[in-house]
C-alpha cells in the first residue's frame, strides 16, 4: 500500500513538473495572447463607434446603423480571438471552431432562408431608399402610405384603412410606384364630347375651366389631347398636375375639375353624351286558327 502511494505521488510530481515546464514554455505566448485580447477589445470598441458614425452619415435608419456597427464589432473580436488562439498554437482548435461555425451557418441558412432573404432585402431597401415613411406607393396589388420600414417587412396603410405587411423580399423584387418622389402628382381625366360639337371650342373651354383650380401646380401646363372616336363620343384626356402628393388633395383636384368642366360645357351647350343602345324587340307571330 505504501509502495502504491509513493508511486502515485511520484507520478503526480512528474505530471506537475511536465505541466510546469510546458507552462513556462507557453508563458510568453500566453502573455502575448492575453495582451492581444485586451488591446483588441479596446480597439474593437473604437472601431464600433467609428462604424456607427460612418453609418449614420450614410443611413438615417438607427436599427441598420446599430446592426452594422455591432456586426463590425463582432467580426473584429472574432479576428482577435482567432489570432490569440493561433499564438497559443491551438491551430486544431481554430480549425474545429471554424468548421463547426461553417456547418452551423449552412444549417441556419437553409432553415431560415426566407427570414434571411427578407432581412438582406431590408438592408438593401434602407440604403437604396426607393421609399420612405410617409410616401404614397403602389407595390404589387396594394396602394397606400408607407407607415413603417423594418428590417424584415414594410407596412403600408391603404386608403381603405387596411394595414398591409409586405415582406421585404417581395418589396425588393417588385416594381415600386412611388407617387411622392416628385412632390406632385398628375391627374389624367377622361372626357367625351358629342360628334356634333365644335372640338376646338370644347378643348378650349375644358382647359379654361380647370387652369385656375385650387391645388393645381402653376409650374406645369394643363394639356389636352383628343385620342379616339368612341361609340357615342369623341374622347379626350386632360392632364392636370396636383401640387401635393397627398391622396385627399389629389382626389379633391379631380373632383373640382369634373365639376368645373361640366359647368362650362353646360353653359356653352357642349354635350357630354352617354352611350346609346337600341333594343330591337320583335314579338312572335300568333297563329290564327
Amino acid at each position: 500500500m505504501m509502495f502504491d502511494l509513493n508511486k502515485a505521488i511520484n507520478l503526480l510530481n512528474d505530471k506537475l513538473e511536465i505541466w510546469f515546464n510546458e507552462l513556462v514554455k507557453i508563458l510568453p505566448n500566453l502573455l502575448l495572447a492575453a495582451l492581444i485580447l485586451v488591446i483588441g477589445f479596446f480597439i474593437a470598441k473604437y472601431i464600433r463607434k467609428l462604424a456607427e458614425k460612418i453609418s449614420n452619415k450614410v443611413s438615417g435608419n438607427i436599427t441598420i446603423n446599430n446592426l452594422f456597427s455591432t456586426f463590425v464589432y463582432v467580426v473584429f473580436l472574432g479576428i482577435v480571438f482567432f489570432t490569440a488562439l493561433s499564438i497559443l498554437k491551438l491551430d486544431k482548435a481554430v480549425t474545429s471552431i471554424l468548421a463547426g461555425a461553417g456547418i452551423l451557418g449552412l444549417a441556419l441558412a437553409f432553415a431560415f432562408q426566407d427570414i434571411a432573404a427578407n432581412f438582406i432585402s431590408g438592408i438593401f431597401i434602407t440604403f437604396r431608399k426607393p421609399l420612405q415613411i410617409g410616401d404614397i406607393v403602389s407595390i404589387k396589388d396594394y396602394m397606400g402610405k408607407v407607415v413603417e420600414v423594418n428590417l424584415r417587412d414594410t407596412v403600408i396603410m391603404t386608403f381603405q384603412g387596411k394595414m398591409v405587411i409586405i415582406p421585404n423580399k417581395d418589396v425588393f423584387q417588385s416594381a415600386i410606384e412611388n407617387y411622392s418622389l416628385l412632390g406632385k402628382r398628375r391627374l389624367d381625366l377622361e372626357v367625351g364630347v358629342s360628334y356634333n360639337d365644335d372640338l376646338e371650342q370644347a378643348a378650349k373651354l375644358a382647359v379654361e375651366a380647370v387652369k385656375n383650380l385650387e391645388g393645381l401646380d402653376p409650374s406645369e401646363e394643363v394639356t389636352l389631347f383628343y385620342k379616339e372616336f368612341g361609340e357615342s363620343s369623341i374622347n379626350f384626356t386632360i392632364r392636370l398636375w396636383c401640387n401635393s402628393t397627398d391622396q385627399i388633395s389629389y382626389l379633391k383636384l379631380g373632383h373640382q375639375a369634373i365639376i368645373a368642366i361640366k359647368k362650362s360645357f353646360d353653359l356653352n351647350h357642349i354635350t357630354i353624351p352617354f352611350p346609346i343602345r337600341t333594343l330591337d324587340v320583335s314579338w312572335p307571330e300568333q297563329k290564327i286558327n
